[in-house]
């Protein structure tokens, strides 16, 4: 099974350095659009066999752009962007991501959804979606920042106790994974 994960296009939000969360509900900006059409450009040889998306307007518009003329797009609410609490909405630099990345520690601060927490819904999405789908399969996942890096490092394998910030997952990140449902399921 082919997995692409996929993070939406620039809102106003990342633009300004703004944390989004989930109560910041946005649209893409212009250059967001022509980000997620530049990518489609370049998935434009890939069948698409399903796409998930997280509920969240600035997802759902990055999958209608990828894959809407080429498979049903379908909502999941496991793949929301990780709850932020009383960050919402504020600067990026009042976001400590080292403690908030750390699994062990596991911080709830500020209201911020626990790191476990967002492992633990990504861990069941990604269960259902091996259970519903064949090896033959190609899967399109549009999602946020947090659950796209909770969703590489599952797919990975990382060691937890990790940076679990080790790569950049800028507006418009695409990564592929290739997994054997039987491995992937025996794994769990």
């Amino acid at each position: 099974m082919k997995i692409y994960l996929v993070r939406h296009g620039e809102t106003n939000a990342n633009k300004n350095d703004t944390l989004q969360g989930q109560k910041q509900n946005l649209q893409l900006n212009e250059y967001g659009v022509r980000e997620a059409t530049k990518l489609k450009q370049k998935l434009q040889d890939v069948t698409f066999t399903a796409c998930y998306t997280s509920p969240l307007v600035r997802a759902w518009s990055t999958a209608i752009i990828l894959a809407g003329d080429r498979t049903i797009i379908t909502e999941d609410k496991r793949l929301i962007e990780r709850y932020l609490g009383n960050l919402e909405g504020e600067d990026r630099s009042k976001y400590n991501a080292k403690k908030y990345w750390d699994y062990q520690l596991n911080s709830d601060d500020e209201g911020v959804e626990k790191i476990q927490d967002v492992f633990h819904r990504c861990e069941s999405f990604l269960e259902d979606i091996v259970s519903k789908h064949d090896d033959t399969d190609t899967i399109l996942i549009v999602s946020h920042g947090a659950v796209v890096r909770a969703l590489h490092h599952i797919l990975k394998k990382t060691n937890r106790q990790n940076n679990l910030r080790n790569f950049s997952i800028p507006t418009c990140f695409c990564q592929k994974h290739t997994i054997k449902k039987e491995d992937f399921i025996h794994e769990r």
